[in-house]
């Protein structure tokens, strides 16, 4: 065997493994988020957000938790189904192998910097891999989705919420 097809096998295995794994703990369908994976959504958020959150990190803790709160929300009210994809790629984004090997970034969550996050977020979003793309839309959807489902986040925009009284 060539260096080269020794490598795709390997990394082909350890794929195989980190899915796996991933679908082994998110076996179970819907259930509440574990701390990893706030810490994961929140570090995400953070740098989706970075524009919009506060910088007094009181509030900003806050926001971000309210923010992972509508992200669980709104998962668990998806099709089991989708539910069970969500729940491999976070499983994938919160063990470490998974998290460096998708992501780059070595370091917990609770301690990646801002631009590390950004980094990572814009390479899937500007990937050739359709799959990293649909991963960043599902993550950057599901964010601002969150965010913006609050009335406190409308003012911002200048959205006055939805009409009201019309039937």
């Amino acid at each position: 065997m060539t260096p080269g097809r020794r490598r795709f096998i390997k990394t082909g295995l350890a794929g195989s493994v980190l899915l796996s794994t991933a679908g082994w703990l998110n076996a179970a369908g819907a259930r509440p988020l574990s701390d990893a994976e706030r810490e994961m959504l929140g570090a995400i958020a953070a740098a989706l957000l970075a524009g919009v959150l506060p910088n007094d990190e009181a509030p900003r803790r806050r926001l971000l938790a309210l923010t992972v709160d509508g992200i669980a929300a709104t998962v668990a009210g998806f099709p089991l189904a989708t539910q069970r994809e969500i729940g491999e790629l976070f499983g994938l984004l919160v063990i470490a192998p998974g998290r460096l090997a998708l992501t780059g970034i070595g370091r917990p969550w609770r301690e990646a910097r801002g631009v590390e996050v950004s980094e990572f977020l814009q390479s899937w979003r500007t990937s050739r891999l359709r799959l990293l793309q649909s991963a960043y839309a599902a993550l950057h959807d599901l964010t601002f989705g969150a965010w913006y489902a609050r009335p406190d986040s409308w003012e911002a925009i200048a959205y006055p919420g939805p009409p009201r009284g019309m039937f």
